[in-house]
């Protein structure tokens, strides 16, 4: 008897009007930005862009710089549309209803299908369709419906231009060294990599460093021979991996470029 007041019950309130509650929606991937560990890109946002809540980013001679997925995903679009709206772009799919768009490649690397995690190159930046000079349009969707962009929990800046710095596949992908001058004496510390940046501070000879990432600039001359190479060792921290014992000939090996 009990169950069958329960069931009227649930009729009429059923027909009343009064509705159970959804189940919550899913917690939203950790989305982080889509370039590899320990670079820094600019990233603009407008009321204009189509869709609004879109990001595009932006650095100094960015064309063929790799794009990776900013999150674990399955590749659920490979697309190019020409010369005209997104060109050549990739979708992924994300748990919980959650995508995330990258446009107006310049290549693909990945192909539909393909699941990947974080720091999976996707392509490359480039200014195909619509674009009007090389950048990444960036977007992430819920149920289809464009939401604004978070990294790492962190809203977006709406509206204008910011600095993200990315930590994308940084636990799996970064380097080490110890500092070598040979004569005990500190190496400099660079803002940027070259011996033409503003001096940040020194590192004592013998230190250990985590390398995020290395990049060309400035030749040096030092411990281990002459070397363009630099390594990115914090935000804003450089030093010569002339100075720098990592037991590699060249760049590290799984160590991402600046």
């Amino acid at each position: 008897m009990a169950k069958r007041w329960l069931g009227l019950l649930a009729a009429g309130l059923l027909a009343a009007g009064v509705l159970v509650p959804a189940a919550p929606a899913m917690a939203a991937p950790t989305f982080k930005v889509p370039f590899p560990c320990g670079q820094s890109w600019s990233g603009q946002t407008r009321s204009a862009h189509s869709p609004a809540y879109a990001v595009d980013f932006n650095r100094t001679d960015d064309l063929g710089d790799p794009v990776v997925a900013s999150a674990p995903g399955t590749v659920d679009r490979v697309t190019d549309l020409g010369g005209t709206s997104y060109g050549k772009y990739v979708r992924i799919s994300h748990a919980g209803g959650y995508h995330t768009y990258y446009a107006h490649l310049n290549g693909f690397n990945v192909s539909v299908g393909q699941s990947v995690g974080y720091g999976k190159v996707i392509g490359w930046v480039g200014s195909t369709g619509g674009s009007t000079g090389p950048h990444l349009h960036y977007e992430q969707r819920l149920n289809g419906a464009d939401i604004q962009v978070r990294f790492n929990g962190a809203l977006a800046l709406y509206w204008g231009t910011k600095n993200y710095s990315s930590d994308n596949g940084c636990a799996s992908s970064t380097g080490s060294g110890t500092i070598n001058t040979t004569s005990g004496v500190a190496l400099t510390v660079r803002s940027g990599p070259g011996t033409g940046y503003s001096s940040v501070g020194t590192i004592a000879d013998g230190a250990r460093v985590t390398i995020q990432c290395q990049t060309s600039g400035t030749s040096v001359t030092g411990t281990y021979g002459t070397s363009t190479i630099w390594d990115k060792i914090g935000a804003g921290r450089f030093v010569s991996d002339a100075y720098v014992y990592t037991g590699s000939d060249g760049y590290i090996s799984g160590v991402p470029r600046c």
